[in-house]
């Protein structure tokens, strides 16, 4: 047994040799590794024959069963299998290569057991190589760090080309997971960052590879050289076979789809990507190729329609994600150090501005990433960050947007057109700070969705009645990622989960994995179903309406007097006889008949009835306000509340002439200061108005934090001597707000004519 708080590389154990002598060995050891052979992964049929099913369902289960029983050994024991069973690994590469992409799933058999074993061998790799990239699992059980580096990188665990397949296999939903994941990697073993280094021109080989088969481009010729005319003359899209056009289109989706989960997982990889020009030859590929690739798959002749929608989404992806990856790279290596206010803030936003400006030539592609992300955007972050922006650089470069979209016979959204419109204004108005990326996000989206996104479904009111955040087919595919990994927990259990944690699945998943859930989530069944949907009540039972139950409700009655439903005029009518019929008012008649008689005063001898008069009932609607009876008036002690306040006339009872004792009075009062200037008066006192001018300057001057306004300086400095920043700011300032008095007060100035004479009346 290995010893307690010593490294497992430091680790001797003690075992009986076969002859059943005892000899200490290192922990890690290769006869201390379990013989026991791992099948490679084969992906699942496509055709879902029977026997097909069949066969990889005992094959899967083989794998499954094995991971599982890895998965259960302890610390030292599965150590020594991961580093010297080579089965294990060539099992872990074959998933790595086989295994089915995001966009592969829809052309799966949809076999439940199929997808149910597929979902098992998932969760097993995945947990091995989380497990296979941690190296301290608890107090007892580590590795030292400089030898897990070690490990790892001279056994292959772990490479480049690995960590990208597993960014893509397991990044949605496992973001946070892999993150953490591979910066322990390249933390512990610095060697990989050389390895990423000499991997990007690979990488960039690819565009090559395609433009070539296009016949784009000559082979061992670069992006940016231009095909020599004498050269051989290469298949286009449009006149080569099908078959390749379709692994070209898959190896575009494949390519594009893992380069952009990789920089979104590990975005310090930006870095290496950027130095190496990744940004101009992604840009110029795309240029290039996108719309060749696009022609063949609309023009050419399908056999099959649904393989033709297949590359055509396939397509699109691929585009999505290069504008994704373009936007990452940007983000990462330009605006992020902006936003954090480095030393080099010039530098970096002019290398942005350069970046933009070497976009304005790839119209198609300057179009696609302003369609996504708005370069309004950033050029409005960076006049907020930096004022000192060269104002025509920028107009420049929203003039190049604005060129490209026309050029493309495209019509750029309305949101992005009234934003590009008003981006100045904003700058100037917000100039005293700057929004950060998480704000601008969310401000973004709140936008019109584009793209994919305009397919999504509104959201949905669950069965408590509330609002839910995210839309029925998010909540579908957060539901499908977390079963993925954990297909034992119910439905029930998950949606509650994901509602408790505010919709985050790389949360949900963590808390379930590390045993952290909230104490209300622990008291609840894991394998709950989920329940079922309420029905909704029929709009016509809980609706309200002035017709309900009249005569021809034919919602709630089954026949109607059709006889009295008739369409235009009646038959036999003429417009005369209609006009005399009178009929209507007859039966007015009785209702006003009750109004004739008005009785005020009613003599009532003794002994008779009351009832007979309508005199029984009490009047709670009588209105006695001006009643002449003086109820309790005078029951105060002393003065009578008579005396004190005589009765009063209500002023709107009162006639147009005052009482002479009021005008006697109102002659008594002293007269009150106007408040309001007359507007016709044709000279006021100067003396008055320079008091009330300093009395205003006085009170504005006494205000908490008042700072005087500093006086305008445009002039500057003669020409060749250079300007201040204060008058590059003060003519910025003029120039941007000249507009505002500007011809727009014609009507002031002419009454100011008028009032000194200067124009008849």
């Amino acid at each position: 047994m290995a010893c307690a708080r010593v490294p497992l590389d430091e680790q001797q154990v003690t075992e009986p040799d076969p002859l059943g002598r005892e000899h200490t060995l290192p922990a890690l050891h290769p006869a201390r590794k379990e013989e026991r052979c791992f099948v490679p992964y084969k992906p699942p049929p496509e055709d879902g024959s029977p026997a097909e099913v069949e066969e990889f369902l005992e094959h899967a289960k083989f794998i499954t069963e094995d991971l599982e029983w890895l998965l259960a050994l302890p610390h030292d024991k599965f150590w020594c299998q991961v580093v010297f069973d080579e089965s294990l690994q060539r099992c872990l590469d074959s998933y790595l290569h086989q295994a089915p992409r995001g966009l592969d799933l829809t052309s799966l058999p949809s076999s439940p057991a199929v997808a149910d074993m597929q979902r098992s061998i998932h969760r097993a790799v995945f947990l091995t190589f989380l497990r296979m990239a941690t190296h301290k699992e608890s107090k007892d059980n580590f590795i030292t760090p400089a030898v897990f580096g070690e490990i790892i990188y001279e056994n292959f665990l772990f490479d480049i080309p690995k960590l990208l397949d597993l960014c893509v296999l397991f990044g949605k939903g496992n973001g946070q997971l892999l993150h953490k994941m591979i910066e322990n990697i390249f933390t512990q073993q610095p060697s990989y960052y050389s390895d990423l280094d000499e991997t990007v021109p690979t990488v960039l080989q690819v565009f090559d590879t395609i433009l070539n088969k296009c016949g784009l481009q000559c082979e061992g010729a670069t992006a940016m050289e231009p095909m020599k005319l004498n050269a051989h003359k290469q298949p286009t899209a449009m006149t080569m076979s099908q078959q390749e056009l379709v692994d070209i289109v898959l190896y575009l989706c494949d390519s594009t789809t893992t380069i952009h989960a990789f920089l979104d997982i590990y975005p310090a990889a930006c870095s290496s990507f950027h130095s190496h020009g990744f940004l101009s030859r992604l840009t110029a590929f795309y240029e290039t190729a996108v719309p060749d690739l696009e022609k063949a798959v609309k023009k050419r002749n399908f056999d099959d329609k649904s393989l033709q929608e297949d590359l055509w989404k396939r397509l699109s992806h691929s585009c999505r994600k290069m504008v994704e990856t373009t936007h990452l790279l940007l983000n990462h290596t330009c605006l992020q150090p902006i936003l954090e206010g480095g030393e080099n803030t010039m530098s970096f936003a002019e290398e942005l501005l350069q970046h933009f400006t070497s976009f304005l030539p790839e119209k198609r592609f300057l179009s696609d990433y302003d369609e996504q992300f708005p370069i309004a955007d950033d050029i409005s972050l960076l006049q907020q960050a930096l004022p000192v922006i060269d104002e025509t650089r920028t107009s420049y470069l929203l003039q190049g947007v604005e060129s490209a979209w026309d050029s493309v016979g495209r019509r750029r959204p309305h949101s992005q057109v009234q934003q590009a419109a008003h981006q100045g204004a904003a700058a100037a108005s917000s100039s005293s700070g700057f929004k950060p990326q998480e704000v601008r996000e969310a401000e973004r989206g709140r936008q019109s969705p584009r793209g994919a996104e305009a397919m999504l479904d509104v959201p949905q009111k669950g069965n408590n009645g509330a609002v839910c955040p995210v839309s029925g087919a998010e909540l579908e595919s957060l539901l499908t990622c977390i079963r993925d990994l954990l297909p034992d927990l119910g439905e029930g259990f998950l949606l509650a989960c994901l509602k408790e944690y505010n919709y985050n699945s790389e949360l949900v998943i963590n808390n379930i994995l590390e045993d952290r859930l909230a104490p209300n989530l622990d008291k609840l069944d894991r394998a709950m179903p989920r329940p079922a949907v309420e029905e909704l009540p029929d709009v016509l039972n809980v609706r309200s309406n002035v017709f309900d139950d009249d005569e021809f409700d034919v919602f709630r009655r089954d026949q109607v007097d059709m006889s009295r439903i008739w369409k235009g005029r009646r038959k036999g009518e003429s417009a005369r006889e209609l006009l005399n019929d009178k009929q209507h008012i007859a039966e007015q008649k009785g209702r006003y008949q009750a109004y004739e008689t008005v009785v005020d005063e009613v003599v009532v001898q003794p002994g008779e009835d009351l009832a007979a008069y309508g005199l029984d009932d009490y009047d709670d609607e009588y209105d006695d306000t001006y009643d002449m009876n003086q109820v309790g008036a005078n029951d105060l002690d002393g003065e009578s509340l008579l005396n004190r306040r005589p009765f009063t006339v209500p002023q709107v009872l009162r006639r147009g002439n005052k009482p002479e004792e009021e005008e006697e009075e109102e002659e008594e009062e002293e007269e009150p200061i106007p408040n309001n200037v007359n507007r016709d008066q044709f000279v006021q006192d100067p003396a008055l108005l320079r008091e009330r001018a300093e009395a205003r300057r006085a009170a504005m001057q006494q205000r908490k934090g008042y700072r005087p306004e500093r006086p305008s300086n445009v002039v500057g400095q003669p020409k060749g001597q250079g300007q201040t920043l204060e008058t590059f700011l003060d003519r910025r300032k003029k120039e941007a707000n000249k507009n505002r008095v500007a011809n727009h007060n014609r009507r002031t100035m002419a009454d100011r004519k008028r009032n000194k004479g200067m124009i008849p009346s």
